[in-house]
């Protein structure tokens, strides 16, 4: 059980609203997008962002997710989750295409500082 972030009252983890005051729990946007159509081999494909909005900074992220359809269903082939720092890097990165490319952090440097973050970040 986990505490409704308005009234205080318990309610259960698979809880979409609380049942003493109606509080929605996960407050969250998705957006599906197609891929290019030029490229043949994502063509049965999409892309699902999920931008979670809790009250605390801990909940609040970005998760993006890779979808495959086939006749039959369709399911997440990847997904990653991004922190509010890292999702606004990417829409910057997305809004100025001219930007300096030596200003772009290297996967090696990211890799490199995984673990820093990772000691820095708060456990549930």
């Amino acid at each position: 059980m986990r505490e409704c972030s308005r009234c205080g009252g318990h309610v259960q983890r698979s809880f979409r609203y609380c049942p003493w005051c109606a509080s929605p729990q996960r407050l969250k946007l998705v957006e599906f997008f197609r891929p290019h159509a030029l490229i043949a081999g994502d063509r049965a494909k999409a892309l699902r962002v999920s931008r979670y909005l809790g009250p605390r900074k801990e909940q609040r992220h970005v998760r993006f997710s890779v979808w495959s359809e086939t006749e039959e269903r369709a399911e997440a082939e990847a997904a990653v989750s991004l922190d509010e720092h890292e999702a606004e890097r990417l829409a910057y990165f997305l809004r100025h295409p001219e930007r300096n490319p030596a200003a772009s952090r290297g996967l090696r440097s990211i890799f490199r500082d995984l673990p820093t973050y990772f000691a820095q970040a708060p456990r549930d």
